[in-house]
């Protein structure tokens, strides 16, 4: 069995054939997805911003397998990303990811000369 990663996905796209239902609502609902509501979770966190109303982002926390890779981590965000916006009725275009591997992530801490 390989190893298990955590990935932090950022989904991005843009708003698509959305109804003026949709847009009423995702006006409405600005408030709760600006910049302070941005958290990386399984479920997904959605940001935008109102004016215009063109992008969107997501946030995912995404665990599986290290030879899997960024990849399959990005296919598997982008696929909730997915289903997540058409449940609430949103349309939207392509795609698109970016991954970052938590567990290759190097830190670099200050020394103690540089404090």
């Amino acid at each position: 069995m390989s190893a298990q990663h955590t990935y932090r996905v950022i989904v991005r796209g843009a708003w698509d054939g959305l109804t003026e239902g949709a847009r009423e609502r995702l006006l409405a609902e600005a408030a709760d997805h600006g910049m302070m509501s941005m958290r990386f979770t399984e479920e997904g966190s959605l940001s935008y911003e109102p004016a215009p109303l063109k992008h969107f982002s997501m946030r995912y926390v995404v665990v599986c397998d290290a030879e899997d890779g960024a990849e399959m981590a990005a296919a598997i965000a982008e696929d909730r990303a997915g289903t997540a916006l058409r449940e609430l009725g949103y349309g939207f275009g392509e795609l698109r990811s970016t991954v970052t591997d938590l567990d290759t992530v190097k830190i670099n801490r200050k020394s103690a000369s540089r404090r």
